[in-house]
């Protein structure tokens, strides 16, 4: 059975993407990241998980996206 595919969109200077990052290794939870801080053509595709808006994290995980992290962004 495939792993469950999970990404999380982040940004360098949030707080939020880092916790998140850091949950996910400490469930040991594999992920794909995409630093916005570095892959800017993502941008287009964050906006469209958000509806325009730019926020991180943004994690997609199993067709299912959740914007932010335990509540904060």
């Amino acid at each position: 059975m495939a792993q469950p595919s999970t990404i999380i969109y982040t940004h360098p200077d949030c707080a939020y993407s880092s916790a998140a990052k850091m949950d996910y290794r400490k469930r040991k939870v594999e992920y794909t990241e995409i630093d916005l801080g570095k892959q800017t053509d993502q941008i287009p595709a964050l906006l469209e998980l958000t509806d325009g808006e730019r926020i991180t994290p943004v994690i997609v995980e199993n067709g299912e996206v959740t914007i932010g992290f335990k509540g904060g962004y």
